[in-house]
C-alpha cells in the first residue's frame, strides 16, 4: 500500500468511499442523505486542502484531508473502505497525517469524530477533551471531539 497526493480529478471517487464508509456503519438512509454534502469531496477541495489517498493494488482504499492553522491541524476526512478497515489503512492514513502535521508545525491533532470511530483514533492515542451536539430526529447524539498531542 501506498500513500499519494489526491488530484481534483480524484473528488467522485474520494466521495464514493467516504459514503460507503459511513454507511456501513448502519445509519438509516435519511441521515445518510442529510449528511451527503459533508460526505462530498468536491475538486475545489482536493485543490486547495493537503488531502492523500491510500492506494492498494491501484485501487483508493481510503484517504485523510488535514486542515492546517498554526499549531493546530485538524483532521477533515478520514475515511477507509469498509472491505479495508482492520487491515492497517486507517492506521497508515492517521500516522501519515501526524507527520504532515508534524512538518506544517503543528503540536497538536484534533478530530471531531463520528461515534463509531472514536475507538479508532482513542487506539491511535487521542484522547476527548469534549463533544459537540449532533440530534438527528429528536434522537440526542454527541460527536466526540479528539485530540493529540504531537
Amino acid at each position: 500500500m501506498k500513500i499519494v497526493r489526491a488530484r481534483p480529478e480524484d473528488a467522485a471517487e474520494l466521495s464514493s468511499l467516504a459514503h460507503q464508509a459511513k454507511g456501513s456503519w448502519g445509519y438509516p438512509d435519511s441521515w445518510l442523505c442529510r449528511w451527503s454534502d459533508r460526505l462530498t469531496v468536491t475538486p475545489g477541495y482536493v485543490g486547495s486542502t493537503p488531502t492523500y489517498a491510500a492506494v492498494r493494488d491501484g485501487r483508493m482504499t481510503g484517504f485523510v484531508a488535514l486542515i492546517l492553522r498554526d499549531k493546530e491541524a485538524y483532521v477533515d476526512h478520514l475515511w477507509v473502505l469498509p472491505s479495508e478497515m482492520g487491515r492497517g489503512t486507517g492506521r497508515l492514513l492517521f500516522e501519515f497525517a501526524e507527520n504532515l502535521a508534524r512538518a506544517a508545525g503543528a503540536v497538536r491533532l484534533k478530530v471531531e469524530s463520528d461515534p463509531h470511530a472514536e475507538g479508532f483514533y482513542a487506539h491511535m492515542g487521542a484522547i476527548r477533551y469534549g463533544q459537540v451536539p449532533a440530534a438527528m430526529d429528536g434522537i440526542e447524539r454527541f460527536l466526540p471531539l479528539l485530540e493529540k498531542t504531537l
